[in-house]
């Protein structure tokens, strides 16, 4: 599967797959919280805050840039995601919120009303 914006149909992620063995998630600070390929839909029992968001790599994030509103762009050594979005597709669409400051496990959460999963 691919995830693709919903306003301009871009590709957003390289290939993945639904992670089934959820014990392969890393919660350590600083350290990909999803291995590569793989993407989760967030059911709140992950403790991550992130509840119905696609839960992907950031390795596995292409065709994206920074929000250009800098406001969102928070955090000491990445981005720690507590200003809103800070992700959008290569056409300017917001996407979803990067969390990859010091203090937490890195990941992008995809807003599931701004992307999609697509079969390819």
């Amino acid at each position: 599967m691919k995830i693709i914006c919903r306003k301009c149909n871009v590709e957003i992620s390289k290939q993945v797959k639904e992670l089934d063995d959820l014990s392969l998630l890393n919660e350590n600070d600083g350290k990909d919280y999803i291995p590569e390929g793989f993407f989760i839909v967030d059911k709140d029992e992950e403790n991550i805050g992130t509840k119905g968001n696609i839960i992907i790599n950031l390795k596995d994030l292409i065709n994206s840039n920074y929000h250009p509103d800098e406001s969102r762009l928070n955090g000491c050594c990445g981005n720690d995601g507590l200003d809103g979005l800070n992700r959008v597709c290569v056409n300017n669409h917001e996407i979803g919120t990067e969390n990859s400051d010091c203090w937490m496990p890195h990941f992008i959460a995809l807003e599931p009303h701004l992307v999609k999963l697509v079969n390819n």
